[in-house]
């Protein structure tokens, strides 16, 4: 283990960790997830401190670990919550893309911009707006708004990483959307998949590697405009609701 960097431990930290969680959650070990679900989010958020990334992405992380532990509970109150710490998360997210100064120039390498991300955007809207519309009959009445917002913010997030953070906040967010739209489709009652609890963890924890990859990546990197690296920011849903609560 000599010359292991902080960075490769977290990182090798997290992998182990979120693939003793995801094999718990298959195997039917309810107590192993339980006391793995915790130290997910901790130990991401140690990767990039590690790798020096903004303080609004450790943010966003320790929202997201907020709202992995507010979800656990079989309560509405509590998911409401976990929710709401979710959509700080993704707040995080918007504001990091929108000021991530190694993004790429309008079609450079990796950028998604014009046509493509108009489209995209146009995609994402129809895919968000049709979900919601499916979902709304099969929601409980108190969790209808709540769920059409929390969509909108995630779609909104998912776009703009897609469109600053290169390929790795591309399929970060189209995971993110994936995950919260089973547990969405588990809340209006929706059939069950094969493994669901284990799919959502899996898409949810690849979601926010890949978001926290793409946002270090994107701050690290020298900008168009010069040399950005270790720039920070500017100032700066869920299996988690009764069955399947993340």
């Amino acid at each position: 283990m000599r010359g292991l960097t902080a960075s490769a431990a977290a990182g090798y930290a997290f992998a182990a960790v979120s693939q003793i969680h995801v094999f718990a959650l298959t195997a039917g070990a309810d107590p192993v997830a339980t006391a793995t679900k915790p130290l997910l989010m901790p130990l991401l958020a140690c990767w990039v401190l590690a790798r020096r990334g903004p303080r609004l992405l450790t943010a966003a992380l320790l929202c997201g670990w907020a709202g992995d532990v507010l979800l656990m509970p079989d309560s509405e109150p509590l998911f409401l919550a976990g929710m709401g710490a979710f959509a700080l998360g993704h707040l995080c997210y918007l504001r990091l893309a929108r000021t991530a100064p190694a993004a790429p120039a309008p079609g450079g390498p990796g950028a998604l911009a014009g046509r493509p991300a108009a489209l995209l955007a146009a995609g994402y809207g129809l895919v968000c707006v049709a979900a919601v519309a499916l979902l709304w009959p099969g929601l409980e009445a108190g969790l209808r708004l709540p769920v059409a917002a929390y969509s909108l913010l995630l779609t909104a997030m998912a776009w703009a990483a897609a469109c600053r953070l290169r390929s790795a906040g591309l399929l970060g967010g189209a995971l993110f959307l994936l995950s919260d739209a089973l547990i969405a489709a588990d809340l209006a009652g929706w059939p069950e998949p094969p493994l669901e609890r284990t799919l959502i963890m899996a898409t949810y924890l690849t979601a926010q590697f890949c978001l926290a990859v793409g946002v270090v990546t994107a701050y690290s990197a020298p900008s168009p405009d010069g040399p950005a690296g270790g720039t920070e920011a500017s100032s700066s849903a869920t299996s988690r609701f009764g069955a399947t609560t993340r």
